[in-house]
């Protein structure tokens, strides 16, 4: 099946509604239905048909959902990017993936300057303006049939470990985990829900696809702001919002939340990056709702476990697989371990992707056995709930004890004067690695280097604890909010 079909199905199952609110405007299921119809009339008329590639690079807007919605229709494939990338990077996205179209925004468009495809200007002027493009097309475009293992999107990885990789992922990857997450929901369809995450991320695409089997309706935030956060939940009675845990921890912090009326809140959901045990209950009893984390990654579509709204909850866990998906803990010769021990992660199940776009080494490396090796540590306790320790990379040996970094950040979180910390290894002559701390402090808050070891001395044991401890403004991050360790290991050295 076309993923696309989602959306038909939506408006067969709930008929008209508002959908999307942004930025003042309403907008119903319907009118965003006939805005991708548009869209793909347009694509159809210039050529692009099944497997051509369209970019997509914009900040959140409806027009994103939109031209999602229009690809998909026309059976081309959707290339989503951040538009935080440099321009060396969309390039390399660009020629990588063969695209025939662009769309983006005019202050965006001198990052694909002299590319010699076609660029459509969402909120531009002049023949290829997106309202221009889209206006003289009919409201009606049959969807162009697909198989579920045609390619519908390729995702390029963040580039946290390298250079951008683009992950693809078919129909049924997208269709059978957009059913699997939307299963579980306990939500209020009703109910309003925050939508903050950049939708050029697999959430935006997550949001899509789970939105019209769900029927939500959602507050889109053009990006991130804590304060026009706290307001759109306090205007609109906002029941839930999916964030990472960088956005929670900025939350925390804020000095002005108290201001706000946060009660009508139920969830707040947490991934791409280990959520801090020491923010959950301070956060819970300052905004309300529930604090739920799970797991996923870009090759599985991208959910593969979570907490159940009003299911247990076990801190430090990431929940237990949605379902249809099979999660393993391997050892170094793929044999799944038994319970409560430590290995890699491995994945399967009908969201796992194709493979990497044109890397089949790679691609061969990661898809093994059956299995999709994340590359993330982790266990499964007796329950089935899945604890991940760390990224196969980022841990740190020290003289032959393996030290795991997010273990001494739960520790440095727990200091009064931390807002934010990240632990790497650093080369050493002697021991291999030690451990470097990098750390941002609270709005006013003071503290040193020998006070925060001093810290983690009493808590931990001592061969775990920083050896040195370097304070930063801001800790760097990708688009999506995810600390980016390789950043900080090149700046320790």
């Amino acid at each position: 099946m076309n993923l696309a079909a989602l959306a038909d199905e939506n408006v067969r199952t709930y008929g008209e509604y508002v959908s999307l609110v942004f930025e003042g405007r309403e907008w119903t299921n319907v009118e965003q239905q006939r805005a991708a119809n548009r869209f793909a009339g347009a694509l159809h008329r210039r050529g692009i048909g099944p497997g051509d590639r369209v970019v997509v690079m914009l900040p959140n807007c409806p027009e994103v959902l939109q031209a999602y919605g229009g690809i998909l229709k026309a059976g081309a494939v959707i290339v989503p990017v951040v538009f935080l990338l440099s321009p060396d990077e969309v390039r390399h996205i660009l020629d990588d993936s063969d695209a025939k179209v662009v769309i983006t925004a005019p202050e965006l468009a001198p990052k694909v300057e002299g590319w010699p495809g076609t660029v459509v200007l969402v909120g531009g002027a002049g023949a290829r303006a997106w309202d221009e493009w889209i206006a003289p097309e009919s409201d009606r475009f049959e969807t162009v049939e697909r198989a579920d293992d045609d390619l519908a999107v390729i995702l390029y990885t963040s580039g946290t470990t390298g250079r951008p990789k683009g992950v693809a992922l078919s129909h049924g990857n997208l269709a059978s985990n957009a059913r699997a997450a939307a299963s579980l929901s306990e939500l209020d369809r009703e109910q309003w829900t925050l939508a903050v995450l950049p939708l050029s991320h697999s959430y935006g695409l997550t949001l899509m696809n789970a939105a019209h089997l769900l029927g939500t309706k959602s507050v889109l935030l053009r990006w991130f702001n804590p304060d026009l956060v706290l307001e759109t939940i306090q205007t609109f009675r906002v029941q839930s919002m999916a964030g990472v845990p960088t956005m929670y921890v900025y939350l925390l912090n804020y000095p002005d939340a108290g201001g706000f009326d946060t009660s009508s809140m139920r969830s707040w959901g947490s991934g791409a990056a280990p959520l801090p045990l020491e923010i959950v209950e301070p956060f819970e009893k300052k905004f309300g709702g529930r604090l739920l984390e799970g797991y996923g990654l870009t090759e599985a579509a991208p959910v593969v476990s979570a907490h159940r709204l009003s299911g247990v909850r076990k801190l430090g866990s990431v929940g237990q697989p949605i379902p249809g998906v099979e999660v393993a803990i391997l050892d170094d010769d793929d044999r799944p371990l038994p319970v409560d021990e430590v290995g890699e992660i491995g994945v399967r199940g009908p969201n796992v992707m194709l493979g990497y776009y044109r890397l089949p080494e790679e691609t061969a490396r990661t898809l093994r056995n059956g299995w999709l090796h994340t590359g993330d540590v982790g266990r499964l306790d007796a329950d089935g709930f899945l604890y991940v320790v760390e990224r196969k990379k980022d841990l740190i040996i020290r003289g032959g004890f393996n030290i795991y970094p997010r273990e001494v950040e739960e520790v440095l979180y727990a200091h009064p004067a931390v807002a934010e910390a990240a632990v790497v290894g650093t080369r050493d002559a002697l021991m291999g690695e030690e451990v470097c701390a990098f750390v941002t402090l609270k709005a006013g808050a003071a503290a040193d280097a020998d006070a925060i070891i001093d810290f983690c001395q009493a808590r931990l044991a001592k061969y775990k604890c920083p050896k040195q401890v370097r304070f930063l403004p801001a800790l760097p991050k990708n688009p999506v909010g995810k600390i980016l360790r390789k950043e900080l290991r090149a700046v320790a050295g």
